[in-house]
C-alpha cells in the first residue's frame, strides 16, 4: 500500500509507505499508530525500506540488505535454510524481527510527534511515518491511518480516487479516527473505500469519557496538567507496560527485576511526554471533537456504503467496544467484526494484535474493485506462520504425522522428496473426518520444502451463513492461502503456477456418517449411552471416497500442464468415532431448523448431482474421542499432463485419467493401513516415552519401508 508524503521543504511526492499516521494522530483516548505492526507489513509484503520524516530533515529512503519474496504468486518462497522442524526454523527469523521492532519505541514516536506539531511554518499538511516500510507493488492501494482532520482526509481521498479510480482506498481509524472514517465514507458514497475501525467511538455517549468533558470545561487551567495522567490510567496502558515483562514467562529473579525497572523508567518517560503532547486545552478540544464526531457519524450511518471491518476489544476501559461493534454490524450493509476478548482500548498497540494478519485473514485486502482470492494474496511471513503454527501445534504433537512420497521411478521414500518444486502442481486426495489432516499437511510442506499449499475450500468459510457460522474462526486458512471452491479460482491458481490442494469429496467426505443398524430414538441421552457402549459394532464411513462420477479437474490441469499428485491419508479411526451424525440431527426438530437455516445462507454446490455425493449440507457431528494414534500420508507417483492437452479433450481419455487418480488415492490408503500395523509408535503412549528420552522436538520413527 502507499501514502502521499508531504515533506517540510518540498511539495507532495510519492513515497514507499505501507501505512502512515497524521501529525495530530492522538485520539481522545491516546491511541497511537501501530508502529510494530506497520513494520510487520513490510516484512510480510515488500522488501524492507526505512523511511523517516523529521523537523527540517527531508524524508530519506534507505534500502536494507534483507528482502523477501512475498510478492511471488507461485506459492513458493526463497528457501532460507535446510529442512528442519517448524518450531526451530522460524525462531531465528522471528527473533530478528523482534529485535528490529524494539529499535524504535513509543517514546521515539512521541518525540517525533512533538517535532512535527512544532513545525508550524504554514506549509502543506504532512503525512509522515516513523515505520520501516517497503516498496509497494505497482497496483497497490492506498492506506491512511487517520489524523483528526476530516477535510485533509477527504481531500486526500478524492485526489487519490481521481488519480486511480479502479483501486480501493483504505481508511484505518482508532476511536475518534473511526468516527471520522465513517463520516468520510458517508460523504463520499461513490468512492471505493475500505474502512478498518478499531474500537470506534460512535458510542461516546456511553463512554467513561463523557463525564470528563463537562468537568474539564469548568476546571481551572492550572489543574489541566493532571488530566493526561488520569486518561492514561483509564486506558490501562501504564499497568500493561509494567506487567508485560511478567507475562512473558518465568525469568530469573535478577533479570525480572531489571526488566521491570526498565519498564518503570519507560513508563515515566511515556507519561511525561504524554503530558507535553496532550496538554489540558488540547485534551478538551479533542473530547469536544469526539462528542461532535460521534453524533455526526451516528446520524449518517445510513449513508455509509463502504465495506467495513470492525476490531473490538473485550477489555476496553473507555468504550463499550464489543457492544458497539455488534450494533454497527447490524446497521452497516457490508460489515464484519473481529473480537479480541483480552485486548484493551489501544488495540493496535498490543503485541498480540497484528493489523496485517487481520487484514489478510479477513480477506479485506484487494487491489481492484472486486476481490481476487487467487492474486490478491501475500504469503505469511516466517514470524506470522510461526505464530499460526504454534496455535494448532497440538494437532501435530498428538498425531505425529508420517509423510511418505513416491519418486518418478515408483520408489516410496520417507519425507517429501518426491514432490516437484516447480508448479503448477495439483494435489488430489481423501478428506479425513473434519479435515483434520490439512493442518499437519500444510505445515510440513512449508517447513520441509518451503512450499505453500493453497487449498480449495467451501465458500461458507469465506462468506458465512446467515450469521450461523462465525467466519472469523477460519481466518487462519485464508492467511495460508485458501480460496473458495470454483472453476475460476482453480484456473487462476494453476495459471499462477501454484501448488493447489483439492478434495473432490468435499464436505460430504469430511463430515462422515455412522453406519449403524439402529438410529437415535427420541431419548437422545440414553441412546447416546447405548451407542457408546456398543461402539465396537460401528462400521463408519472412514476411508470411503465420495467423488462424483465424472472428472472436475483433469481438463483444467491439462490446460496448464500441471502435475497431478494423488495422495491418501489415514489415522482418523485412531482419533475419534462419530456417534451423532447428520441423519440423527435431522430427526430433532430444533437441530433440523438450524441446519436448514444454515443451508439457506451458503452457496450450494453440486446442485445437479443426485444422491449422497450431492449432499453437501454442513453440520458438526458429535464425536467420541480416542487415545490419539498417528496420521500417515502417502503421496503417489506424479501424473504428468504436460503435452497432453489435446489428448485429454477427449471425454473418455479424461475419464480414464480421473479413474486412475481415484484408484491411486485408494491404493495409497490401503498401503498405509497395512503398513501402520508394523509401526511400534502408532499409539501415543510409546511416542511420549520416546520423546521423553530423545526430546519433544525429535522426529519419532515409524515402520521400515
Amino acid at each position: 500500500m502507499r501514502v502521499k508524503c508531504y515533506q517540510q521543504d518540498r511539495g507532495p511526492e510519492e513515497s514507499t509507505f505501507m501505512a502512515a499516521t497524521g501529525a495530530g494522530v492522538l485520539s481522545a483516548a491516546s491511541s497511537f499508530s501501530p508502529l510494530r505492526h506497520g513494520r510487520l507489513i513490510h516484512a510480510q509484503l515488500q522488501p524492507k525500506v526505512s523511511v523517516a520524516a523529521r523537523e527540517s530533515v527531508p524524508a530519506t529512503v534507505l534500502q536494507s540488505s534483507t528482502t523477501t519474496n512475498g510478492g511471488s504468486h507461485n506459492g513458493r518462497l526463497e528457501k532460507r535454510s535446510e529442512a528442519t522442524r517448524v518450531g526451530q526454523k522460524y525462531d531465528s527469523v522471528a527473533k530478528s524481527e523482534g529485535e528490529s521492532s524494539s529499535s524504535f519505541g513509543l517514546k521515539d514516536y512521541y518525540e517525533q510527534s512533538i517535532g512535527m506539531m512544532r513545525s508550524n511554518d504554514g506549509g502543506p499538511p504532512r503525512w509522515f511515518s516513523p515505520l520501516e516500510c517497503g516498496a509497494p507493488s505497482s497496483d497497490s492501494p492506498l492506506l491512511l491511518f487517520l489524523p483528526e482532520l476530516v477535510k485533509l482526509i477527504e481531500r486526500t481521498v478524492r485526489s487519490e480516487n481521481h488519480r486511480s479510480p479502479s483501486r480501493p482506498i483504505y481508511l484505518v481509524g482508532e476511536s475518534l479516527g473511526g468516527c471520522l472514517a465513517l463520516a468520510v465514507a458517508a460523504r463520499n458514497p461513490d468512492i471505493d473505500l475500505m474502512l478498518i475501525l478499531a474500537n470506534p467511538a460512535t458510542c461516546f455517549s456511553k463512554s467513561q469519557l463523557q463525564p470528563i468533558l463537562p468537568f474539564l470545561e469548568i476546571m481551572p487551567e492550572q489543574l489541566h496538567f493532571g488530566m493526561p495522567y488520569l486518561l492514561s490510567l483509564l486506558t490501562g496502558a501504564p499497568l500493561r507496560m509494567v506487567t508485560a515483562t511478567v507475562e512473558k514467562g518465568l525469568l530469573p529473579l535478577q533479570q525480572t527485576v531489571g526488566e521491570l525497572s526498565k519498564a518503570i523508567i519507560d513508563l515515566s518517560s511515556y507519561l511525561s511526554v504524554l503530558a507535553e503532547v496532550l496538554p489540558g486545552d488540547t485534551l478538551l478540544w479533542k473530547l469536544q471533537m469526539l462528542r461532535s464526531a460521534s453524533a455526526y457519524a451516528n446520524s449518517r450511518l445510513h449513508a455509509v456504503k463502504a465495506r467495513t471491518l470492525i476490531l473490538s476489544s473485550g477489555k476496553d476501559q473507555l468504550l463499550p467496544s464489543q457492544e458497539e461493534g455488534e450494533r454497527l454490524c447490524r446497521i452497516l450493509p457490508k460489515c464484519e467484526i473481529r473480537k479480541f476478548s483480552d485486548s484493551n482500548h489501544a488495540i493496535l498497540l498490543e503485541d498480540g494484535v497484528d493489523l496485517v494478519t487481520i487484514i489478510k485473514g479477513s480477506s479485506f485486502y484487494r487491489r481492484a474493485k472486486v476481490l481476487d482470492y487467487a492474486s490478491d494474496y501475500f504469503p505469511p511471513s516466517p514470524s506470522e506462520f510461526k505464530k499460526l503454527y504454534e496455535s494448532c501445534r497440538w494437532i501435530e504433537v498428538a498425531t505425529a504425522p508420517v509423510m511418505l512420497s513416491t519418486l518418478e521411478n515408483g520408489k516410496i521414500v520417507k519425507g517429501l522428496a518426491g514432490i516437484p518444486s516447480k508448479g503448477p502442481v495439483l494435489f488430489v486426495g481423501y478428506h479425513m473426518l473434519l479435515g483434520l489432516e490439512v493442518i499437519p499437511l500444510v505445515s510440513r510442506f512449508w517447513a520441509e520444502r518451503n512450499i505453500l499449499l493453497r487449498g480449495i475450500a467451501h465458500p461458507m468459510l469465506f462468506e458465512g451463513s446467515n450469521g450461523t457460522i462465525d467466519v472469523s474462526a477460519y481466518d487462519t486458512i485464508r492467511v495460508m492461502g485458501a480460496v473458495p471452491v470454483s472453476g475460476s479460482n482453480l484456473y487462476k491458481l494453476l495459471s499462477l503456477n501454484s501448488h493447489v490442494l483439492l478434495y473432490p469429496g468435499g464436505v460430504r467426505e469430511a463430515l462422515h456418517r455412522k453406519t449403524c443398524g439402529t438410529s437415535l430414538c427420541p431419548d437422545v441421552c440414553s441412546r447416546l449411552l447405548l451407542l457408546c457402549s456398543a461402539l465396537h459394532t460401528f462400521q463408519g464411513e472412514e476411508y470411503k471416497l465420495f467423488w462424483p462420477e465424472r472428472s472436475e479437474f483433469v481438463r483444467m490441469a491439462a490446460r496448464f500442464g500441471a502435475t497431478i499428485i494423488p495422495f491418501g491419508a489415514v489415522g482418523e479411526d485412531d482419533l475419534a468415532q462419530v456417534v451423532f451424525d447428520y441423519e440423527d440431527q435431522m430427526k430433532i426438530p430444533f437441530l433440523k431448523d438450524e441446519l436448514e437455516k444454515m443451508r439457506e445462507g451458503i452457496v450450494t454446490l453440486r446442485t445437479t448431482t443426485d444422491g449422497e455425493i450431492g449432499n453437501q449440507d454442513p453440520h458438526f457431528p458429535l464425536l467420541l474421542p480416542k487415545l490419539p494414534g498417528r496420521f500417515y500420508y502417502l503421496f503417489g507417483r506424479p501424473i504428468e499432463t504436460e503435452g497432453r492437452k489435446l489428448e485429454l479433450r477427449d471425454r473418455e481419455r479424461t475419464h480414464e485419467m480421473y479413474v486412475e487418480v481415484k484408484s491411486e488415492v485408494e491404493r495409497c490408503m490401503a498401503y498405509l493401513k497395512e503398513r501402520r500395523e508394523n509401526d511400534p509408535y502408532r499409539n501415543i503412549l510409546p511416542r511420549l516415552i520416546y520423546q521423553a528420552t530423545h526430546g519433544f522436538d525429535c522426529e519419532v520413527p515409524s515402520f521400515e519401508l
